[in-house]
């Protein structure tokens, strides 16, 4: 910390207090919407016009988020009765509306029954209210024993076919003791590709199934060799279907390989991203499906790799085109796009500490958002560099006033104050405090400092990045 001694600095100081500062994270979250328990999918129905999420929650509630941040009380299907959430990697894990929803109202979900198995389902719309569904409606599809309570993936995704993909985990436990991801007559450790355009039966398995018509190998199976997909998700543009894959002990991965192209193996549990990892039953002639990127299961990198989007929308030009994923346990963002040369290339593009960041969506519009798990808020993912007007940048904070006695108050008329967390640090010293809120409402709030020695501050939202400078009497 430093005083004021004389005009001259005071002057210099001004000046500084009004350059932009640099920043390091290409994107922001911005709070959308609070009050949801454990998230772990985000859903939009594929309807033209349809602005509603649809939000997964782990104990079996699925729950519809509006266009204006409200949550509608009633769920739009509860079936906490018949899901199984009391482990951490069980429970309600995912949905997927059919391609012709708007005319069929078919809603499929991914989640553990009573018994400890993974269960898909269709549900159906109630037929006089478009917000709701009813648990009686389901029509189980597929039921896969599960031998452990962890490794359940969950994730379900509608291809450009219409066919429907199922991520599947390995079984759980660790390392794959049983070896089923390998084991082509065992489903799970796989991606499945099921047709369930079908009345009479379950399901049906597609013509240009891979496996069709084989003895040695389930026809349901598109992939082989996935631990544990936590996300899925296709391109709409590129028809690419990207994988994150969770590590065992040292390597998260992410894969992608066109939707349209099956018998792919991703190594697991011969490989760990690009590792080998248990060759006891291997070949290194196996031709396998190497991931585009990995990254070191380490405590300031990550533990467990949450699978993203391709940026589709149109809000943030910069981030089109560039597929956005996270780790659960360190809160860092990257993004992984190819460039001329047809490479792919990975860059950090946010960090936001340990947030339990469980899944990523799109709405109707292709902009894209993100869910805590632990704290159970939805939040939108911005680029700060964007030109929009949904962008904030630091000329649309005030500070006031400017230098500051006892009371500051920052206000805006883009922010919303109450789902924001600020700090304020000291330009010359590594000490950050958490200040004393005296009031807030929706677009400014004021801070207690007096207890702050004379100086240059900094404040700073903690997930926008967005700083402002000013200086203390």
């Amino acid at each position: 910390m430093y005083k004021i001694f004389n005009s001259m600095l005071w002057v210099l100081l001004i000046v500084f207090m009004f350059q932009s500062p640099s920043f390091s994270q290409e994107i922001r979250l911005k709070s959308f919407a609070k009050g949801f328990i454990k998230p772990v999918d985000i859903t939009s129905t594929g309807v033209a016009g349809d602005s509603r999420l649809f939000v997964t929650e782990k104990d079996g509630k699925i729950k519809i988020l509006m266009e204006d941040g409200s949550i509608l009380p009633k769920p739009f299907l509860d079936i906490d009765p018949k899901v199984n959430s009391q482990a951490n990697e069980r429970g309600l894990l995912g949905l997927a509306f059919h391609p012709q929803y708007k005319e069929n109202g078919y809603f499929f979900v991914h989640y553990t029954n009573n018994s400890g198995h993974s269960t898909i389902s269709r549900f159906k719309v109630s037929a006089n209210d478009g917000n709701a569904s009813s648990s009686d409606s389901e029509k189980i599809i597929l039921v896969v024993n599960q031998p452990f309570n962890n490794h359940n993936a969950g994730d379900l995704e509608f291809g450009k076919n219409g066919y429907l993909y199922i991520g599947m985990g390995d079984g759980g436990n660790g390392g794959d003791p049983g070896n089923r991801s390998q084991n082509p007559k065992d489903l799970l450790g796989k991606l499945l590709r099921i047709d369930v355009d079908t009345e009479d039966v379950p399901y049906k398995i597609p013509a240009s199934n891979p496996y069709v018509n084989r003895t040695d190998t389930l026809p349901e199976i598109w992939a082989l060799g996935l631990r544990n997909p936590w996300r899925i998700s296709i391109d709409p543009v590129s028809n690419d279907l990207w994988i994150a894959d969770v590590g065992q002990d040292k390597w998260e991965e992410v894969n992608v390989a066109n939707a349209d192209l099956g018998k792919l193996n991703y190594g697991w549990r011969c490989y760990e991203g690009d590792a080998k990892f248990n060759f006891s039953t291997c070949k290194d002639a196996t031709p396998f499906h190497r991931p585009v990127h990995v990254y070191a299961n380490q405590f300031n990198i990550g533990c467990s790799v949450t699978g993203g989007f391709v940026y589709r929308g149109s809000k943030h030009p910069n981030l089109v085109g560039r597929y956005i994923y996270a780790d659960f346990c360190t809160g860092i963002f990257w993004s992984i796009e190819k460039n001329n040369a047809g490479t792919y290339v990975n860059k950090q593009i946010g960090d936001f500490e340990e947030m339990e960041f469980a899944t990523f969506g799109t709405d109707h519009l292709g902009e894209l958002y993100v869910a805590g798990l632990g704290n159970g808020t939805i939040y939108k993912v911005e680029s700060i560099t964007s030109n929009t007007q949904e962008s904030v940048s630091d000329t649309e904070i005030k500070l006031h006033p400017n230098p500051v006695g006892d009371m500051i108050t920052i206000s805006s008329d883009v922010i919303q104050f109450q789902n924001t967390i600020w700090t304020i640090v000291g330009i010359d010293s590594k000490v950050t405090i958490v200040p004393k809120i005296i009031s807030i409402d929706t677009h400014s709030m004021q801070l207690d400092v007096r207890d702050l020695p004379p100086g240059m501050y900094m404040t700073q939202e903690k997930y926008s990045g967005i700083k402002t400078k000013f200086v203390k009497l």
